[in-house]
């Protein structure tokens, strides 16, 4: 039985090692519901599990990763890298918790194809975070495309779950997204997030045929907000409390989800039309959890 088991967990390592880095897009329905802090403490709980993380931050300005992090300066030169002026490695900034951050402004993301993106999502990496910034329609970058998985960051306030089932259905006629993962945020309790849960997964599936995987929750914890004061995360700074650990767990359980295609080749990518207003009328009222 030993041996057994040696040899799946050598297979399923072989397995992971053929898939190459594994892309995740992080994002939420609206502002503060916590994606930058979920993608900074996400990839500082992978690191410190051994993984190779590479941080690509969309959403620059002072509350981006780059700025949460005091640490980081100048956080790498995407377009060089894409035009092949610099290696991943170089353009990449270090950060003392063990992981890369690289800016990918908006301007610097257009005009390039899969292939050239191919050199930053499928280099040296393990995984591969994308804080991602929607477009003004609400569309998801070429760059966040090449994803395996879409990662939906909310809240159980009714607000928070009715702008996220708001946001997954934007992308899902944007872009044929039908799979979405969720992740409830700053929780008093694991039955109020499997509560909000359940009742987004209900309206989603009721309405748009979306399928939604429950990727878990992250507890209420007011030393995240101490953490970012010292321009830290709470997975560094304070190890032992109880969003530390849901960030943890998280980390743990992400490295096992099944590696999905990417999205850009299950559809192809275009230009999307902008959601009509007969399509924003069908939106059902979400309850609260």
């Amino acid at each position: 039985m030993d041996k057994l088991i040696s040899d799946q967990a050598e297979g399923l390592r072989r397995l992971l090692a053929r898939s190459g880095s594994r892309v995740l897009a992080v994002m939420g329905g609206s502002a503060g519901v916590g994606c930058t802090t979920t993608v900074v403490n996400l990839a500082a709980a992978l690191a410190q599990q051994g993984k190779d993380v590479l941080v690509i931050d969309e959403c620059l300005g002072e509350k981006s990763v780059s700025a949460t992090l005091g640490g980081v300066r100048g956080a790498g030169n995407f377009a060089a890298v894409m035009r092949g002026e610099m290696t991943l490695d170089d353009a990449a900034a270090r950060h003392a918790l063990g992981f890369s951050v690289l800016a990918a402004s908006r301007h610097h993301r257009e005009g390039h194809t899969a292939e050239q993106f191919g050199v930053v999502l499928r280099g040296s990496a393990d995984i591969v975070l994308i804080d991602a910034q929607l477009d003004p329609q609400g569309h998801l970058s070429p760059l966040a495309m090449q994803a395996h998985d879409v990662m939906i960051v909310t809240r159980v306030a009714a607000q928070a779950i009715t702008e996220a089932y708001a946001c997954m259905k934007r992308l899902h006629y944007a872009h044929a997204t039908a799979q979405f993962r969720v992740l409830v945020n700053h929780v008093q309790s694991v039955d109020d997030a499997h509560t909000a849960f359940v009742n987004l997964a209900g309206v989603a599936g009721r309405y748009l045929t979306v399928a939604l995987e429950d990727a878990g929750c992250i507890a209420a914890d007011a030393r995240m907000a101490r953490a970012l004061e010292l321009s830290r995360c709470v997975v560094d700074a304070f190890p032992s409390t109880p969003a530390a650990r849901d960030f943890r767990h998280l980390a743990a359980e992400l490295q096992y989800w099944p590696m999905r295609p990417a999205m850009s080749s299950q559809t192809p990518w275009m230009a999307p039309a902008t959601v009509t207003a007969a399509q924003h009328a069908d939106q059902p009222s979400v309850q609260h959890a």
